[in-house]
C-alpha cells in the first residue's frame, strides 16, 4: 500500500523582504555582516542597502542606515509614508533613525538572533511586524557562530 503524498504549500515571501534578503546576501558575499534592508514608498523600493561596516570601514553603515543613505535626501513627508524592511531586528542606532524620520511601518525578517528596540518602536506608534523568516535566522545564526568578534563589534558589545 503506497502512501499518498500531500504537497507542502510554501508561503511566498513578500517581494520586499526578498529584496532585503538579497541585500543581506550581497553583504555576506562581500565579506560583511549579512543584514539587508529596503525602504518602500508607494509600492516601490526607493532605497536599498546592506551592512557595510566592514567593507567601508564605517562606524554607522548598518543595513537600515545604508538603505536610508541610498534613498537620498527626501522630504520628511515621503518617509512618513514608507515601510522599512530589514532582515534583523533594528539596533538602537537604526531605531533612532526610524523614529527620527517618522517611518510608520517596519517589517523585520527575524529577532531570534538579536532582539533590537522593538518595544521602543511600538511604544512610539511604529507598526512593527516580525516574520521569523527561516532564511534570515539561518544566515545570521551561521554568521554569528563563524564570526563572533565581528558580530559583537557590530552590535556594540564585547565577546
Amino acid at each position: 500500500m503506497s502512501q499518498k503524498r500531500i504537497p507542502i504549500r510554501r508561503m511566498k515571501t513578500d517581494p520586499f523582504m526578498e529584496a532585503a534578503i538579497e541585500e543581506a546576501r550581497k553583504g555576506l558575499a562581500e565579506g560583511g555582516i549579512p543584514i539587508g534592508s529596503v525602504i518602500v514608498h508607494d509600492g516601490r523600493i526607493i532605497g536599498r542597502g546592506h551592512n557595510r561596516r566592514i567593507q567601508s570601514g564605517s562606524a554607522i553603515l548598518h543595513g537600515e542606515m545604508d538603505a536610508l543613505e541610498n534613498a537620498g535626501r527626501l522630504p520628511a513627508s515621503v518617509y512618513r509614508e514608507c515601510t522599512l524592511y530589514t532582515t534583523l531586528s533594528p539596533c538602537s542606532m537604526c531605531t533612532g533613525a526610524i523614529l527620527l524620520y517618522w517611518i510608520p511601518k517596519l517589517v523585520i525578517g527575524e529577532n531570534q538572533t538579536f532582539m533590537g528596540e522593538e518595544d521602543l518602536l511600538r511604544s512610539k506608534g511604529v507598526d512593527t511586524e516580525v516574520l521569523q523568516n527561516q532564511e534570515c535566522i539561518d544566515m545570521m545564526t551561521s554568521f554569528i557562530e563563524n564570526n563572533p568578534s565581528l558580530w559583537n563589534e557590530d552590535i556594540g558589545t564585547t565577546p
